[in-house]
């Protein structure tokens, strides 16, 4: 008769009677655990249901739940009881400077001076803050005009003040990179902050089957400083190297670094406009020495009006 025994890692398992007393590896975490003898193990089982036993009320079954839960075990059990959900919730200092994460989706801010932050990315504040637009010439009649043919549809705001800025897109995912007198260029869609010290520029994508790929545009940022990118769910970035470059959909890329310039490669026929292409007929092509990032969504791109 099989002996079930639990791991730590809470992996329950089920070793012969015969290995009683001996030890067996967890196939989930490779734990060494001694296989008990059949009658200790049915008495723990015994044990087990006494404790995990439930009160009920007088309104049936409810769950009981622990005052303490920690963060990493939200996503197992969403019921709460008011105060624990304020607990579980409830903003945290991380003692991590400009740019922190409250979560992987929300972005705090501890603001003492200025930022630029992508129009309504702002959900909620503390302190004394003033946004405002940027102003059409606040670049430049240069960088109004590559507005105007580009199509662009993202706009900053400036955040000035004291307090605690909280900036978030969609649920999408956020990461703060850190750049050190360096460039990197981002989908204009996905930049979700940066400092006033990091330099950003419009890169128009000249070419027919730039516009095709959805009216896209992006932004070269560099310099010393931080910014805040944003992907749909978890980016995976893809080295390239001179022997291995790198071929993207135009609407999963969300960065590449300041080396890379992109080629458009394009597969448009007849087929393609009667829906019998193969669905990927327009690529970016990277090659040289670098990276790019993408992330796990085709996101569709609409120029401004």
């Amino acid at each position: 008769m099989p002996i079930e025994i639990r791991c730590q890692c809470g992996k329950r398992l089920k070793a012969p009677d015969k290995l009683a007393g001996r030890t067996v590896a967890c196939p989930s975490c490779s734990t060494e655990i001694e296989v008990p003898s059949l009658a200790a193990a049915e008495e723990d089982e015994i044990e087990e249901a006494e404790v995990d036993e439930e009160p009920r009320s007088v309104f049936g079954s409810r769950p009981q739940f622990s005052k303490s839960r920690s963060r990493s075990s939200q996503d197992d059990d969403q019921r709460y009881s008011i105060d624990e959900f304020v607990d579980a919730t409830s903003q945290q200092d991380q003692g991590q400077g400009l740019f922190e994460l409250e979560s992987p989706y929300m972005l705090e801010v501890n603001l003492d001076g200025l930022i630029w932050t992508k129009m309504g990315s702002m959900v909620a504040y503390v302190g004394s803050i003033k946004f405002t637009r940027e102003g059409l010439l606040d670049k430049g009649l240069g960088m109004l005009l590559k507005k105007a043919v580009s199509g662009e549809g993202t706009k900053l705001t400036k955040a000035e003040g004291r307090g605690k800025l909280y900036l978030a897109d969609n649920g999408k995912r956020i990461s703060i990179l850190n750049l050190q007198d360096e460039s990197i260029f981002v989908n204009g869609n996905d930049l979700l902050a940066l400092e006033p010290s990091v330099n950003w520029d419009i890169k128009m994508m000249r070419s027919i089957t730039g516009m095709l790929a959805g009216g896209l545009f992006n932004v070269k940022l560099e310099g010393t400083g931080m910014i805040a990118i944003t992907s749909h769910f978890q980016p995976m970035t893809l080295r390239v190297t001179p022997n291995q470059p790198v071929t993207t959909d135009p609407n999963a890329t969300v960065a590449w670094s300041g080396s890379l310039t992109p080629e458009f490669k394009k597969d448009i026929s007849l087929k393609t406009f009667f829906g019998r292409g193969s669905g990927e007929s327009i690529q970016m092509h990277f090659k040289g020495d670098g990276f790019v990032v993408v992330q796990p969504y085709e996101e569709v791109y609409f120029q401004a009006q």
